[in-house]
């Protein structure tokens, strides 16, 4: 099993998190990214991971995540369509805000994306929050260590 992280929307503190734990329970850890991610720097040796930096064109990132996740690894990422890409490919997929993304739940959540996308485009966009604090970081850490744990056993 690899963690797959989308890194150019992971915040900093749930990117620091995945690093400690695929420290310690010694497993993969893939960041990708059309930029280099402050941070990773610090845990070179540490982790077997690896920073893929993707070309700047729309998508790339998510085309080599997908290229990379296999059946059973778990991927981190708010990209709806992405994460029904890997849902799919029986991917285990979810958001740094801890939400798990099932085949269950897929289709609602594209459905509700591609709503506000539509607004968006229409002038009419929602006002979003940028917050990202104790709270959004312990639901995610309690997701992250459910799937490991699970995938683990």
């Amino acid at each position: 099993m690899k963690i797959l992280v989308d890194a150019d929307s992971c915040p900093r503190a749930a990117r620091e998190l995945i690093l400690r734990r695929a420290v310690k329970l010694n497993l993969r850890l893939v960041f990708a990214a059309n930029r280099l991610i402050p941070g990773t720097e610090d845990y070179a040796g540490k982790a077997a991971m690896q920073m893929e930096i993707c070309p700047g064109t729309e998508n790339s990132a998510d085309d080599r995540i997908v290229e990379l996740a296999e059946n059973g690894d778990l991927v981190i990422t708010r990209d709806i369509p992405l994460a029904k890409r890997l849902i799919e490919n029986h991917v285990n997929v979810i958001d740094d805000r801890g939400r798990v993304i099932t085949a269950n739940n897929i289709n609602e959540l594209l459905s509700v994306r591609n709503f506000i996308v539509g607004l968006a485009d229409s002038g009419l966009g929602i006002e979003r929050t940028a917050n990202y604090g104790k709270k959004e970081l312990k639901r995610f850490a309690d997701s992250l260590d459910r799937i490991l744990t699970r995938s683990l056993n």
